[in-house]
Formats: structure tokens, C-alpha cells, sequence
């Protein structure tokens, strides 16, 4: 009998790459979320593969008795009950940064949407206001200070294109570089107060965890300048977002980028929405084509090598 997937994905595009790109001699089951195929599937599957993290409970376990791995399509996976993975004794993957190539480069687009006032120069020309009643402040990006919070994956390509914009780069994070490391990336560490004091835009790219809830609270906020930027494509409880809105209604910060938010979709009275130096994008910096593909491509190889009977790469920290 061919060991089965069970592949559970909200995306179309990925469920056809998904049976597109499937390896030979795996039974294929692609199924929504808690459907009927999904439970009529889950009990003989050996791996779950998708985005899947807020699935992973006590009752996964119990209803698919024979998994030998989930495979997590994120990277993200705060939503998942860690103890119910560790006493099951499972597995859990995430997508060894197969989205850190879109992530990074929709950081760099936010940052640059900000510095130029993007949204506001589309509605001036949407509405027949060529320049409008008053040219707005724009700025570039070299020359600027980026301060990137968290160095895996993406941080890392965060740090070589706004490198490559002519920024200089700090970094926060609690593996620190060798000194060796830092040279050939191009990047200094900085305390965290240091980095929030000396950057111009600061962008965020850590899991969220209990020590990084709410990381950028009201205190972090007041140590950053008022021409700086802040950038969130990580997750939205990273950043106390009262204290965020706060913070712009009164251009103490000059602006921010979002792609997460505290609640999401966030609610139509959320305060953010109405600020005009904000630019907000609806927790999309993920999804591509190109990065489902390369999610597929993580996810599959590692399956197979679970079923050679190999670890798997990319096991979540908690589990590793």
C-alpha cells in the first residue's frame, strides 16, 4: 500500500501544484480543512502536509494514529499546540524558508511605499490631482539606517536587498553572527534599544512566541525616531498595536508597513485602518506563485525523506 498525504491548502493554485508536482508511490489526498474527505482521509495518513499549524491539537493525534510527519507550508507556526506535537511524538516541519524570497522582497516594498507616500500619490492621480495641493515629503532609501529584527531566513534577504538599495544594516537577534559572519553578510548586531534608537526604518522578522509578543510596545516605540519607519511582515501580535496606533495618530513615528494585525481579517472599527501614514496589505507577503512552489518543493522532498526513514530538515525549535 502506498504511503498517503493528506494535503490541505486554502490556495487553489497550490492544491494543482500540489497534485502536480506529488512524488511517485505516495497515495495523494488533497482535502479542505475539516471536510468530510479530510476525516474520511486523515486516519491512514502518514504525513499532513499544508497550512496546517492551527490543526496541530490533541485530536489530530488521536485521529491519525499512523503520522510520521506534518509539514507545515509556513514558516509561521504560533498557532499550533506545541505540547499536544511533543507528546504525540510527530514531527513538525515548517517550510524551510521557502516563502523568504516574497516575504523579503514585500518588506522592501512596504518600506519603499512608505518612504514615498505610494498610496497617497495613487489617490491624488486617481482623482485627477496630478501633483495634488502639496508636493509630500518622499524619501530614498539609501544612505538610510534598516534595522532588521530577527536574522533567519528572511531577515537575511532582507538585509542583502536593502544592501543592495545602498542601506547601511544593523540586526537583532538571539543568535547572534560570528564577527566573520557579519562581514561577509554585511551587517552589524545592535541591543535592541541600540537598533530601535539608530535605525530609520526598522522591519520585523520573528516567530511569535511568548518573548516576542508584543516585542514593539509602547516603551520600544518612544526610543524610535520621529522620521523612522516601522515594518511588520512577521505577525501582528509582535507589536502592541494600540500603542502602535498611538504612536502614528501622533507622528511620533513618521509611518508604518503592515501585512499582519492583531486580528484578521482586522474589524472595520480598527483605528489603523483610518490613518493615512499607514499602508496595509492583508497578511499576503507569503503567498506566490513561485513560493508555492518552493513550499511544494521543501515539503515533498521531505516527506520522502521521512519514508527512506531519514530525519526530517526544518523541525520546529520546541521539537528539534
Amino acid at each position: 500500500m502506498q504511503p498517503r498525504i493528506v494535503f490541505v491548502t486554502p490556495f487553489p493554485d497550490a492544491a494543482v501544484l500540489a497534485r502536480e508536482m506529488a512524488p511517485r508511490g505516495f497515495e495523494l489526498v488533497v482535502a479542505a480543512a475539516d471536510s468530510p474527505e479530510y476525516h474520511a482521509a486523515i486516519g491512514g495518513a502518514r504525513f499532513l502536509v499544508g497550512f496546517v499549524a492551527g490543526m496541530i491539537r490533541p485530536e489530530l493525534y488521536a485521529a491519525a494514529p499512523h503520522l510520521e510527519l506534518v509539514q507545515l507550508l509556513s514558516a509561521g507556526y504560533d498557532n499550533a499546540d506545541i505540547d499536544a506535537a511533543r507528546r504525540a511524538g510527530v514531527p513538525v516541519a515548517n517550510n524551510g524558508g521557502a516563502n523568504s524570497v516574497a516575504v523579503s522582497e514585500h518588506a522592501v516594498m512596504l518600506m519603499l511605499a512608505v518612504s514615498r507616500q505610494l498610496i497617497w500619490q495613487h489617490a491624488s492621480v486617481a482623482a485627477g490631482r496630478w501633483r495634488g495641493n502639496q508636493t509630500p515629503r518622499v524619501h530614498e532609501l539609501r544612505d538610510r539606517t534598516l534595522g532588521v529584527v530577527g536574522l533567519g531566513s528572511i531577515g537575511r534577504k532582507t538585509a542583502r536587498l536593502a544592501l543592495a538599495f545602498g542601506m547601511r544594516v544593523l540586526y537583532y537577534d538571539i543568535a547572534r553572527l560570528t564577527e566573520a559572519e557579519e562581514d561577509a553578510l554585511g551587517v552589524r548586531f545592535r541591543l535592541l534599544n541600540e537598533l530601535l534608537r539608530e535605525s530609520d526604518v526598522v522591519s520585523l522578522h520573528v516567530p511569535l512566541n511568548p518573548s516576542t509578543h508584543h516585542l514593539i510596545d509602547a516603551e520600544a516605540l518612544a526610543l524610535m525616531k520621529e522620521s523612522a519607519i516601522l515594518v511588520n511582515t512577521a505577525r501582528g501580535p509582535v507589536v502592541d498595536e494600540r500603542a502602535l496606533h498611538a504612536c502614528l495618530a501622533e507622528r511620533r513615528i513618521a509611518g508604518a508597513g503592515l501585512d499582519v494585525l492583531d486580528q484578521e481579517p482586522p474589524p472595520a472599527d480598527n483605528p489603523l485602518l483610518a490613518l493615512d501614514n499607514v499602508v496595509l496589505t492583508a497578511h499576503l507577503a507569503g503567498p506566490t506563485y513561485e513560493s508555492h512552489t518552493a513550499r511544494l518543493r521543501n515539503a515533498y522532498d521531505n516527506v520522502q525523506r521521512v519514508a527512506r526513514g531519514e530525519p526530517p530538515l526544518w523541525v520546529i525549535p520546541e521539537l528539534g
